[in-house]
């Protein structure tokens, strides 16, 4: 029985997330005050240690 293990989704998962981190982050420059809110919330819907990456990317947007 084949198939990919637990560990291999967790590592597309990873590799995802990287990419839409990235995107988002070339949006950030020219993103408005509603748009940076609008990206923020996805990254909390997104992936588990959004808190940190919102404050890392430097993104106010008054909830955190």
């Amino acid at each position: 029985m084949g198939g990919i293990s637990n560990r291999m989704k967790e590592v597309k998962r990873r590799r995802h997330r990287r990419k839409k981190v990235t995107k988002f982050e070339g949006k950030l420059s020219k993103a408005t005050t509603s748009e940076k809110q609008v990206i923020a919330e996805k990254l909390r819907k997104m992936t588990p240690g959004c808190e940190d990456l919102i404050v890392r990317l430097g993104i106010e947007d008054g909830k955190a």
